[in-house]
């Protein structure tokens, strides 16, 4: 994130980086990937350990007290790591909406696991579209006695087969509102998806009873907003580290591999290639630099740039995976190499929260075009 980071955070960029080389190097990261999980709860720990799920969370509910910045600091390493853990879903996303639109109670109850990490809570949103607008909002929340009764499908939920509870946006009505709601009351189960590091899962709702205070109090569709801005710095951020990981892999390739008695680095496609690469990711990294701080400044200025750093981070991502591919040639394109786990990502984060040419849309409305 470049300037926007003062000595602080960069010392705290620092240790993460660190952490995460020691923690997470390639044979460790399919290792946990492969567990029935999708991720290490060791190191889910020692993360929680480091204060790291706390950051968002205020001291009163457990929390270190920091914000969306400090945040960002983690999602960028977490990026070029390809983290599997549940930390931008749950200690990030599903944080930030019980902060901006739940009760008192909400506060008190869920943000102090989430904090130390003995609680996951993620959002259920998307349904048959995959969208985060109102509009592919199916699931229904009836009134019933003293509470409400949900029934539903959730699919693609990041993390949705771990979690402990979910945020669950559903209609009531004419509108939409959101529930807590506790997995034992779901059905689930994990998804063969593109990405290998991210989990997702359906979580189906089959006429759950929750009761009437399981309702955030904030405006329904003023949340789901709030959660695709939210949704969408994170990603840009995480996207920011995920192409300069793949910029410095293929520089390394670029010096090392010899061909015709010469780096191939040496070659001028070569260095063609590198240099977008290059000036993919630092324009990326000003647009997500610029929403994040909005976010952390709550701006408004972030209704522009939030879409402006989906749409732009999403392509700089997919583009430098692609041509880390490129670069690395033969071995590139093999099972063995890493190189496609970062290209699986960058598609797959290219569609969440909507794709480019959505957020575009979103964009050029907000500015009155």
């Amino acid at each position: 994130m470049g300037a926007a980071f003062g000595e602080e955070q960069q010392e705290l960029a620092r240790v993460a980086r660190r952490w995460f080389s020691e923690r997470l190097p390639s044979a460790e990261l399919r290792r946990v990937i492969d567990l029935p999980e999708g991720f290490d709860r060791a190191h889910w720990d020692e993360m929680a350990a480091m204060g790291w799920q706390a950051m968002l969370i205020p001291e009163e509910y457990g929390g270190a007290g920091f914000g969306h910045l400090e945040a960002a600091v983690l999602i960028e390493e977490m990026g070029r790591a390809l983290d599997p853990t549940p930390y931008l879903f749950s200690a990030v996303l599903a944080a930030d909406l019980l902060l901006t639109g739940g009760s008192d109670a909400h506060k008190e109850s869920l943000l102090p696991g989430i904090a130390d990490g003995t609680r996951i809570v993620v959002p259920a949103v998307t349904e048959t579209t995959g969208e985060w607008e109102p509009a592919g909002v199916a699931t229904e929340a009836v009134a019933a006695d003293d509470g409400w009764v949900i029934t539903g499908t959730k699919r693609y939920v990041a993390h949705g087969h771990v979690a402990d509870d979910y945020l669950v946006a559903a209609r009531t009505g004419d509108e939409v509102s959101w529930f807590v709601v506790p997995a034992g009351a779901a059905e689930r189960r994990r998804l063969d998806a593109l990405d290998l590091t991210r989990a997702l899962a359906d979580v189906r709702f089959d006429g759950v009873e929750v009761p009437g205070d399981a309702r955030l109090p904030a405006a329904g569709e003023d949340l789901l907003e709030r959660a695709v801005k939210v949704g969408s710095v994170a990603l840009a951020v995480e996207q920011v580290g995920l192409a300069q990981r793949c910029l410095d892999m293929a520089v390394a390739y670029a010096k090392e591999r010899h061909q015709f008695g010469r780096p191939i680095g040496s070659f001028q496609a070569v260095k063609h290639t590198c240099a977008d690469m290059l000036v993919q990711a630092e324009s990326a990294r000003a647009a997500a630099s610029a929403a994040a701080v909005a976010l952390a400044a709550g701006d408004d200025e972030l209704d522009e740039l939030a879409p402006l750093a989906k749409s732009y981070c999403s392509e700089a991502a997919l583009f430098c995976a692609g041509e880390n591919i490129q670069v690395h040639g033969g071995i590139g394109f093999t099972w063995e190499h890493d190189a496609h786990l970062y290209f699986r990502r960058a598609k797959s984060t290219q569609l969440m929260f909507g794709d480019p040419a959505h957020h575009r849309r979103l964009l050029a409305d907000r500015i009155g075009l």
